[in-house]
């Protein structure tokens, strides 16, 4: 069954975001995947090895929420579990982004604190939550990382990559561009010698976007 005209639509800004992330060092090749709730019970969720910056609508598949292939004419991701059991714990969001972050991830696997230190980092990563590493597709996966993004819109997973939530699509990307960046920011900071500076606390509450 062909997509509808609004999953047609999110599929196109979907993959507006996905050749952004290959083209920022994100994401390599047919590595991670992007999805939009469709409603209370289907969500619209990349095809199975399809590349990032490649994206048409017709990548796309729309999987109720028992896993049900509903709409779109390929397979859907092997982590559709991932993004199923995130909108399940986090029925406030829309958007759900898995990408692999060289830094984030490299941080995490060596057991380093990712530390937010700028404003932006603040405001939109705010937390973070980690997991161990478990086989990509499996209900391991999927349900530690829900368990962490019941309190965070960020969840880091060893050796793997990260998933971010959201509201929207740009508050969900704009999580994962900043999380990355935080990552970074630790990485020069250490180099630097810094290992304790972090974002104050104490403004946490006050942060608005700009």
């Amino acid at each position: 069954m062909a997509l509808t005209h609004e999953a047609s639509g999110l599929a196109q800004e979907l993959a507006a975001v996905g050749a952004d992330a290959v083209r920022r060092g994100l994401v390599l090749a047919s590595g991670g995947n992007l999805s939009a709730r469709l409603g209370e019970d289907r969500f619209l969720i990349t095809g199975s090895g399809t590349w990032l910056d490649r994206l048409t609508p017709e990548d796309f598949a729309v999987v109720s929420h028992d896993g049900t292939v509903e709409a779109g004419s390929v397979r859907p991701s092997s982590e559709w579990k991932l993004h199923q059991r995130a909108y399940a714990a986090r029925p406030d969001v829309t958007t759900v982004i898995h990408l692999h972050p060289q830094h984030a991830v490299l941080l995490a696997t060596l057991d380093v604190e990712i530390r937010l230190l700028t404003l932006d980092h603040a405001f939109y990563v705010r937390s973070m939550g980690l997991t161990p590493f478990y086989p990509n597709g499996s209900d391991e996966l999927a349900d530690t990382a829900a368990a962490e993004l019941a309190h965070h819109d960020c969840v880091v997973m060893r050796h793997h990559g990260c998933t971010v939530v959201g509201d929207s699509l740009e508050m969900t990307y704009r999580r994962a561009l900043n999380l990355e960046d935080a990552a970074k920011a630790t990485l020069i900071a250490r180099q630097l010698g810094d290992t304790d500076t972090r974002f104050p606390e104490e403004h946490l509450p006050s942060l608005h976007h700009a």
